[in-house]
């Protein structure tokens, strides 16, 4: 394991400076991120003839990221995903948090400043056969309209069997809400490779939760079968794509169980036959996010190195708990009390097929 930690740059306002972190194993994977925003830049993955190539969309220095993004490779918090008009009740006393999803009127990922926006102080912790980057920051009460002070870590690693790490854990002081996920978009053609519609894709999801016209779950719990969503069977994306209105993908599919390894359930397999690139998705979570970038054209994105990102050219696999859950009783509780420990693992693992 090789471990290299560079100057990025000075954000105005914010004390920590910024670092990018480079992580490589003895097998050829490269994993890059920053502690702005926890960003996972880069993950170079060789391919069956050993040709490496970047399988996540990013860009290639700070000024870029600073400049706006889609939330490539970074944390969405406090709350990934939306709550229905920013509205919430916890403990007796309402929440009104910043409605920044224009189109639908929606909060969304914590708000236009949300952990994304923010440079985290980072401790790393080498093993053997690991190198762990320890993120750390406090959420102070009230931050984007949320109660309680949020001590969060988030953890990304990469180990010497293929397997890129993102963990989670946070305490608060006061009744809250939370909900944490990676949101890299990821291509395993590699990020300029065009996309991702003849990746096949096998989901362990036998059910999702149908949104409203705005985004929001009906409260809902239905079956995949007979939709653009069944992928229990692995399938090219683009067969279940042209089932779906205006090609799109971005919905919460529940886990089923259905597959296990120690304390993780499997969320996906993600595989491209072109080059032989093959990730497993593995998670504590309840549910993954699956979005296949079909946004991506309604702004214009040059990526890394002048590459222009596209409709379809990184899917999103976002481990999570369920869209508007405090809004919803009969979902898994996102609510952190005091004295209890937020704690999720996901592992993205890749491999050769």
């Amino acid at each position: 394991m090789e471990l290299k930690i560079e100057h990025w740059g000075q954000i105005e306002g914010q004390v920590v400076p910024v670092k990018l972190i480079s992580l490589t194993n003895s097998q050829g994977i490269t994993l890059q991120l920053t502690n702005y925003g926890c960003i996972v830049t880069s993950i170079e993955v060789p391919d069956r003839n050993g040709v490496k190539a970047d399988v996540v969309l990013g860009y290639e220095s700070l000024e870029k990221y600073l400049g706006g993004h889609p939330f490539f490779g970074a944390i969405a918090g406090r709350y990934a995903n939306r709550i229905e008009e920013g509205r919430y009740q916890l403990a007796g006393q309402e929440f009104q948090l910043e409605t920044n999803e224009v189109p639908t009127g929606q909060h969304l990922h914590g708000g236009s400043k949300g952990f994304d926006k923010y440079v985290w102080d980072f401790e790393v912790e080498e093993q053997a056969e690991a190198i762990y980057v320890h993120l750390t920051r406090v959420s102070p009460d009230g931050e984007g309209g949320y109660g309680g002070t949020l001590n969060v870590t988030h953890t990304i690693g990469l180990d010497e069997f293929n397997q890129v790490h993102y963990n989670f854990q946070a305490f608060t002081n006061k009744p809250t809400v939370i909900n944490l996920v990676n949101h890299s978009y990821y291509n395993l053609g590699g990020h300029n490779s065009g996309t991702v519609d003849n990746h096949e894709l096998k989901l362990y999801s036998q059910f999702y939760t149908p949104v409203t016209e705005n985004s929001i779950p009906t409260g809902e719990i239905l079956s995949v079968k007979g939709t653009g969503l069944d992928f229990t069977e692995t399938k090219q994306i683009a067969v279940n794509k042209a089932m779906m209105p205006l090609g799109g993908f971005d919905h919460n599919c529940i886990l089923d169980g259905s597959k296990t390894e120690g304390e993780y359930n499997y969320a996906a397999e993600l595989y491209d036959a072109e080059s032989g690139r093959m990730m497993a998705v593995l998670t504590t979570q309840p549910a993954v996010q699956f979005y296949n970038g079909f946004k991506l054209s309604n702004k214009h994105w040059v990526g890394r190195h002048g590459e222009r990102y596209e409709s379809c050219q990184g899917i999103c696999l976002e481990t999570q708990h369920y869209p508007d859950s405090p809004n919803n009783a009969h979902f898994p509780t996102t609510c952190l009390n005091p004295g209890e420990l937020f704690e999720e693992k996901t592992i993205h693992r890749f491999s050769i097929k």
